[in-house]
């Protein structure tokens, strides 16, 4: 199990924790978080599950393939670190990951 954090664009801070082997996206829809949308469910059909990884993390997280790349081009206000949530699954080695949320999503 590992600790996810989630900072919205305005700063609010929402510490959940995480099962192994729900994604980024599954935890934060469980959980309540605002500001993920998920409204193909995590198919990687959309960009509305976007986040921004903290730099930090960037390499544990991984970087997307091609298919959540080409998605990713849908993203709103997309950067060097942008990922879909619904790309990244949960495991120990994620204890403390901290994710950034769009103000929009897109």
């Amino acid at each position: 199990m590992a600790k996810i954090h989630y900072i919205e664009h305005d700063g609010t801070t929402h510490e959940v924790e995480a099962k192994n082997g729900l994604s980024v996206m599954e935890v934060a829809i469980k959980n309540n978080v605002p500001g993920i949308d998920a409204d193909c469910g995590g198919a990687c059909a959309c960009a509305t599950c976007h986040v921004y990884v903290d730099p930090a993390w960037q390499e544990k997280v991984g970087f997307p393939d091609p298919m959540e790349e080409s998605m990713l081009d849908f993203a709103t206000e997309r950067q060097d670190n942008s990922r879909l949530s619904c790309q990244i699954k949960i495991s120990d080695d994620l204890d403390g990951l901290t994710v950034r949320l769009p103000e929009f999503q897109g």
